[in-house]
């Protein structure tokens, strides 16, 4: 068994994309407790492994970059973001150095995910075993984010095309995929329109 003692391993947050179906507005630059939550991801990433953090985002110029200033993140155009989440997923991961034995991918709009729960999946992984995947999942074993996956799949991702999200990387693997637990619904809850924001802050003022 190789488990990992402290990590180091490399963590990709994808934010290109294009928050079409919020109307103008841009999910990823919402505020939670004062913070946009592109920047909240990305620094909860940060926490979870001394590796480094790769950033998919729009070419810029584009608001997001601001919002990571003085983070100690590694800013990844994708220059085919219009192509999808599949243009995002091969761009990161051929911006991958150092051939590291494995990667976590994070979805940046997952407002509930902490630092612990990477932290948890990270604890998940054994390298020495015969399995590829591991997978955050809901407290009823719902598969969801994030999802570290061992190098042997990356040259998977520089074939993908589309918006599949990787679906067909993770489907290949099938009974080498670890699901992880983590508390309620944290690994799927993710907010895409205005109204599934304003849902979660009533929520979030109702548990108060």
């Amino acid at each position: 068994m190789t488990r990992l003692e402290k990590c180091d391993l490399p963590v990709i947050l994808l934010a290109a994309g294009q928050s079409r179906r919020m109307r103008g507005a841009d999910k990823l630059l919402e505020e939670i407790d004062g913070v946009p939550l592109l920047r909240r991801q990305a620094e909860a990433a940060c926490a979870a492994t001394c590796g480094p953090v790769l950033v998919a985002l729009p070419p810029p110029p584009h608001p997001r970059y601001q919002c990571l200033d003085a983070l100690a993140v590694n800013r990844v155009p994708v220059t085919e973001a219009d192509e999808g989440m599949n243009a995002s997923l091969r761009t990161a991961f051929a911006a991958l150095t150092d051939n590291p034995p494995a990667a976590m991918l994070l979805l940046a709009d997952l407002p509930e995910l902490t630092a612990q729960d990477l932290s948890s999946v990270f604890q998940a992984v054994d390298l020495g075993s015969e399995t590829l995947i591991w997978r955050g999942a809901t407290k009823d074993g719902k598969p969801g984010h994030p999802i570290v996956f061992a190098s042997a799949l990356f040259p998977a991702f520089a074939a993908l095309k589309g918006d599949g999200g990787g679906r067909e990387v993770v489907a290949d693997a099938d009974a080498h995929v670890a699901l992880v637990p983590l508390p309620g619904d944290r690994a799927r809850r993710d907010l895409d329109t205005p109204e599934d924001w304003a849902a979660w802050r009533a929520e979030q003022a109702d548990g108060q």
